[in-house]
């Protein structure tokens, strides 16, 4: 099938497509293969494309939407990725920021002692209410003493709670500052992730211009318009399948 030798897919890949909906419905033969145009190279192209920016679920969504005659619901798709692209790129400026506070300034934990919730809510000038708060909201994550079940915090948790106090100082949502201290955890603290910082960007900045082909291949696409590869005679035949 030329349409999935052009994109290096398989032929049965095709038609998982056009099954799923992420392709729009192809004619049949009179031996009921499927009939593949030009319209669905657009469509698959677009497809790709978007992929690389909006992910596979977000991007089945958007072709389906089109495919179904609800354009504006595809671009709501579309919007929201890339509100949450503009989101992933404020956690990193956040993280940036805080990260070099806190890289800069913090005294190094000495040994690996724990500390009880009040000497850490003193220590930030804050109430121990508070860092209960911050648990319920997923952004600390204090150990029990196995014999008074107290909360204590180990020098990581520390470590957490100061970046916490910085973001928070900053006006950022409890549940955007979960999202940077989980992002803090998976590096293995401050200082390594400080270090991956740019490749963090990096990959944002990627996903940006992937965004933007994606939007071009579907412009195209909608360009085009999924009812013309039902009408006969007016899109050039690429293959059956």
């Amino acid at each position: 099938m030329d349409l999935a030798r052009a994109h290096g897919l398989s032929a049965q890949a095709v038609r998982n497509y056009e099954r799923d909906g992420v392709l729009p419905p192809a004619q049949r033969t009179p031996n009921g293969y499927r009939r593949f145009t030009e319209t669905h190279a657009l469509a698959l192209s677009a497809y790709l494309a978007l992929i690389a920016g909006h992910g596979y679920a977000a991007s089945g969504e958007i072709m389906r939407a089109v495919n179904r005659g609800e354009v504006d619901e595809a671009l709501r798709t579309v919007d929201e990725g890339h509100a949450l692209l503009q989101r992933d790129r404020e956690t990193l400026d956040a993280v940036e920021s805080a990260v070099a506070a806190l890289t800069g300034t913090r005294p190094q934990p000495q040994g690996h002692k724990s500390v009880p919730i009040s000497v850490l809510a003193h220590r930030l000038g804050l109430q121990p209410a508070t860092l209960r708060k911050w648990e319920r909201a997923g952004v600390l994550r204090p150990v029990r003493d196995p014999a008074t079940h107290y909360r204590v915090y180990l020098p990581d948790d520390v470590r957490d709670a100061e970046l916490a106090h910085l973001l928070r100082r900053g006006g950022y949502r409890l549940d955007h500052i979960a999202g940077v201290l989980r992002q803090v955890r998976g590096a293995g603290g401050a200082e390594p992730l400080a270090a991956s910082l740019g490749r963090w960007r990096q990959r944002l900045t990627e996903r940006g211009r992937a965004m933007l082909t994606g939007a071009a291949r579907l412009a195209d696409y909608l360009d085009t318009g999924p009812a013309t590869c039902r009408r006969s005679g007016t899109d050039r035949y690429l293959g059956s399948g």
